[in-house]
């Protein structure tokens, strides 16, 4: 049992609450046991000065991550001067996986551009940001096909993430901070809603693991990740 009461393969309470900034194309509240994090999704009729050097059709997904300064224990510098190492690992990551999650021939000449800043952290904020970032993208693309700015849907795949982790030589989900720090291994898994997979992040953070604790781990993942699924749907 762990100290939230919760079984081993089991998420922590999931809410989703769309709308929920009044100027972006789409926006959530992510709340994902007490990590919170803010999605939206702006779209922008232009698209970076490489597709346009290289005559690329279609559009363009990019993503930003941010800590807010009170989202953790300790007060977080904002980063002025350039983002860290891992806020810059971040929100490539985040933006990797929505771009998987689309036809991006279909955007005409935009981008959208996600951004997720973290209210509140206790664990998988990257995870929460990309199950959130996905359903703002879905409320903005929406939103372009009622107004006619695209002619097709682009989004051909659902995306959530989740993170796993071995604590004492067992499989768990969705770890907060404090399961985190104490892990042997952590990984994230980002998968589509046809059971593919989009990313995998693993390390041996305290000890090494084997190709079956693997399998234990992403077997938790998927059931978790389709469980987020239902959650985005039911936004949706």
């Amino acid at each position: 049992m762990r100290t939230d009461g919760r079984k081993h393969d089991e998420l922590r309470p999931i809410k989703i609450t769309p709308g929920y900034l009044h100027h972006p194309t789409g926006s959530v509240l992510i709340e994902c046991g007490l990590t919170r994090v803010i999605c939206s999704a702006t779209v922008a009729n232009e698209v970076p000065p490489w597709m346009r050097a290289q005559k690329i059709k279609g559009g363009w997904i990019t993503a930003e991550y941010q800590l807010l300064p009170t989202s953790t224990h300790e007060r977080v510098k904002r980063e002025r001067k350039g983002v860290s190492g891992r806020t810059q690992e971040i929100q490539r990551l985040i933006g990797r996986s929505l771009r998987a999650s689309c036809d991006l021939s279909k955007l005409e000449g935009k981008t959208i551009y996600i951004d997720c800043d973290v209210l509140d952290a206790d664990g998988g904020t990257r995870c929460a940001s990309i199950s959130g970032a996905m359903v703002a993208l879905k409320i903005a693309v929406n939103k372009l096909l009622v107004n006619g700015s695209i002619k097709e849907d682009p989004i051909i795949n659902n995306i959530a993430a989740v993170s796993v982790g071995v604590i004492d030589d067992t499989a768990i989900l969705d770890l907060c901070y404090s399961e985190d720090c104490g892990a042997e291994v952590d990984m994230n898994i980002i998968m589509t809603d046809k059971n593919e997979f989009v990313e995998i992040q693993g390390t041996a953070e305290w000890k090494t693991f084997t190709r079956n604790k693997m399998n234990e781990m992403l077997d938790i993942a998927e059931k978790g990740i389709n469980n987020i699924f239902k959650v985005q749907e039911d936004v949706i």
